[in-house]
């Protein structure tokens, strides 16, 4: 049995344009083209998808996606390797969304005693959330991930700390914000995203249309929306929209 491109597209959530996409870049060919020029996908296919989409989700670029199913010999074999990459990145965000409950409860309490937070731990901040981690999502944009590459470089271990420690309350932040009913093109709101913005362009210049997919990339990037998405619910389309609210009035 096959399915024509439109019922793949249906079922697993994928566009017809993506599908057409992946045949011409040789990533996944359909069974068969039909006589109307239509494409038709079997349960082969359909196995492939399944592992491209699993991939996809765990942060792989599609070139390296290609050289991963091009080296798998056994389909259940790559599968069970799928599934143990996916149980690690679940057990990675459940300690990532542990470690941002906390923070914020230690934030709260700080508020209303009105004291300064005290870190016993201040490792404790950053369970769940490495470097290595933060580089690779940034797969879709490699000049800014070379020029972030060569400064994290020059940064000392403290300092490193001090940027994911930045990066988090930025994070907090915007869900207070959010969770206060400001919307997303709000001066608040527009005062953080400015904050980032500066921060971006002074590792190196950032165009509008640069700016606008880094905002988009909060959605459609698996490790920045799960990051944004174990902040708060709905928290990285809101940083999305106040990017591309920012972008509309400040840089175009």
């Amino acid at each position: 049995m096959d399915w024509p491109i439109a019922e793949v597209a249906r079922m697993s959530g994928v566009t017809a344009r993506t599908l057409r996409h992946y045949d011409e870049i040789g990533l996944l060919p359909p069974a068969r083209t039909g006589a109307n020029g239509h494409r038709y996908y079997g349960e082969r296919q359909l196995l492939l998808l399944q592992q491209i989409l699993v991939l996809r989700a765990l942060g792989l670029g599609l070139e390296e996606i290609g050289r991963v199913l091009a080296e798998q010999v056994d389909e259940v074999e790559a599968l069970r390797g799928h599934h143990r990459r996916l149980l690690a990145e679940r057990d990675r965000l459940g300690t990532l969304a542990a470690t941002v409950s906390r923070t914020i409860a230690e934030l709260e309490e700080s508020r209303k005693d009105d004291t300064p937070m005290t870190i016993n731990r201040p490792e404790n901040l950053f369970d769940g959330v490495q470097p290595d981690q933060y580089q690779d999502s940034l797969r879709d944009f490699p000049a800014h991930a070379e020029r972030v590459a060569r400064h994290v470089a020059g940064l000392s271990p403290q300092d490193i700390e001090a940027g994911q420690r930045e990066r988090t309350a930025q994070m907090i932040r915007l869900a207070e914000l959010r969770a206060a009913g400001h919307p997303a093109d709000s001066e608040p709101v527009q005062s953080e995203i400015d904050a980032q913005y500066r921060a971006l362009t002074a590792l190196r210049p950032v165009s509008a249309e640069e700016h606008r997919a880094m905002g988009r990339a909060c959605v459609d990037n698996p490790a920045w929306r799960a990051a944004y998405e174990a902040v708060a619910p709905g928290l990285a389309a809101f940083q999305r929209d106040a990017i591309e609210a920012y972008t509309a009035e400040r840089l175009t």
